[in-house]
């Protein structure tokens, strides 16, 4: 079968998923020459960002043929009949091999593929790659031995972000139309917000996690959340939809039906913005572009209110979250490591960061210890939920800065970044993730503009289930910010 990639115009390298959408149904171009279209752009791009680590061509290339036979009938697979998409490395793709980045992994393939997966590919798309990923998901910069670095399309010496920095990247270069990513510690958001692009991190629960666990571990985590990544507003939409409800034995007695969004149009949102924490310093020309969000909001209509957050002690709160998110990870741990943490956490007058020492004693706490932080969360839940009977969404950083230079020569707990002409520790950005993260709540990320040439966005923070509330917003800011591909690849 010809391809005819070559008719298809190369700024659709660019487009939102829900116009190449159109453009299949309308038969501008068949499946198989998207496909194609997508795979030229890929070995032509991807050699300099190297945000695709892995592919399946042969494969994508008969379901694309496929789907094009479907089409010539009249039927459909679903919503995204034909289109070509990545997932970040970390899912399970029955036959492809799942690393985590980790040379201990570098050998495994995945028996078979998770639910979101199936479901993407019940919709109609079509998988023909993976993205990068840091060592075992844990850094905003996407490197491991195994696939190397992946760059910023906006400036090949800086991150994309992590852990989805691959699934950004490709967004961005134009490598792909959509991509799924994962969230606990900023996963999507910061990613999103380093590159230009839309991000989704869900209400934890909504988007199973069945067939996706580690290798040798059924343990779930409610903190982590599977969401897309995108080019659009819409396109986080419309994938949400695919991705979301209950799977598994919960589907046997349980639905899914999120609430209507609180508001459609901007001047009817409450909103409370933030600009900075005493925890997570934020760089001056940032915070100053979100000052200027708020400005802008005010001049359209909306009820602004700087700084209000339910909680006053930033530091307690983020305590919180380390303890519970690094917590997590303990029966993962090599005995050996354990054991280090346990003699760390004990040691008297230890020559460490404070980032480091909370993480040793998050490893080695006692039960009733991460009850207690339980408990905090619970209350914090409840305190959360008092505030949206005020606000309908908070809009706050997606962490410290725009992205900031690769640096690969320390690891990640003895990093320093530089915000407002000063060092701080790389490990305090974690705050503006876990804003979201420790109270369950969802968290849509979206462009502002640009500091320096490089694009910043914001995280838009809703209310507990109601998702449909922060993709409305961030679908009215994207009037004033839409996508806008960097120019080196455009």
């Amino acid at each position: 079968m010809t391809s005819k990639s070559s008719k298809i115009d190369q700024r659709l390298a660019f487009a939102s998923a829900t116009e190449l959408l159109l453009r299949l149904r309308n038969k501008e171009f068949s499946a198989r020459a998207l496909l194609e279209f997508h795979i030229e752009r890929l070995e032509k791009v991807n050699g300099s960002i190297n945000a695709v680590i892995f592919t399946d061509l042969a494969a994508a290339r008969a379901r694309a043929d496929e789907a094009d036979a479907v089409a010539a009938k009249g039927q459909t697979w679903g919503p995204l009949h034909g289109l070509p998409v990545t997932v970040k490395e970390s899912n399970n793709v029955a036959g492809w091999p799942t690393t985590y980045g980790d040379p201990a992994l570098k050998d495994f393939i995945a028996p078979r593929s998770a639910v979101i997966i199936d479901r993407l590919r019940s919709a109609g798309a079509i998988i023909f790659g993976k993205t990068n990923v840091p060592l075992n998901l844990i850094d905003w910069q996407s490197y491991n031995a195994i696939h190397g670095t992946t760059r910023n399309p906006w400036d090949l010496n800086r991150t994309p972000g992590g852990s989805s920095g691959g699934a950004s990247a490709a967004l961005a270069a134009g490598l792909t139309p959509l991509e799924l990513g994962s969230d606990a510690g900023g996963s999507i958001r910061m990613p999103a917000h380093f590159c230009g692009v839309f991000g989704h991190k869900p209400t934890p629960g909504i988007v199973p996690d069945i067939g996706n666990e580690r290798a040798g571990s059924l343990i779930g985590n409610d903190l982590v959340t599977s969401g897309p990544l995108a080019r659009s507003v819409a396109d986080l939409s419309l994938a949400l939809n695919i991705l979301a409800g209950p799977a598994g034995d919960a589907a046997s007695g349980w639905r899914l039906e999120l609430p209507e969004p609180r508001a459609t149009r901007l001047r009817d949102f409450r909103i409370s913005i933030i600009t900075n924490s005493p925890v997570a310093e934020v760089d001056e020309p940032y915070r100053a572009a979100i000052r200027a969000l708020a400005a802008r909001l005010r001049e359209e209509g909306a009820s602004v209110v700087e700084e209000a957050l339910p909680f006053t002690d930033h530091a307690s709160y983020h305590a919180t979250y380390v303890q519970l998110l690094r917590g997590s990870a303990t029966a993962r741990l090599p005995v050996a490591v354990f054991d280090n943490a346990v003699r760390r956490s004990e040691e008297q007058g230890a020559n460490v960061t404070p980032y480091v020492l909370q993480t040793a004693r998050a490893y080695a706490q006692r039960h009733r210890d991460w009850l207690l932080a339980e408990e905090r969360r619970a209350h914090l839940k409840r305190d959360w939920a008092d505030f949206f009977e005020r606000f309908d969404v908070v809009i706050a950083p997606a962490t410290v800065s725009a992205a900031f230079p690769i640096d690969e020569t320390k690891p990640r707990e003895e990093r320093t970044l530089r915000v407002n002409g000063h060092d701080v520790d790389y490990n305090d950005q974690l705050f503006w993730a876990g804003l979201a993260t420790l109270p369950s709540l969802p968290a849509t990320a979206v462009p502002i503009g640009s500091v320096d040439g490089l694009p910043i966005g914001v995280q838009i923070i809703g209310p507990h289930l109601h998702d449909r509330t922060t993709l409305a917003f961030a679908a009215e800011l994207e009037r004033f910010y839409p996508f806008v591909a960097p120019a080196a690849f455009s």
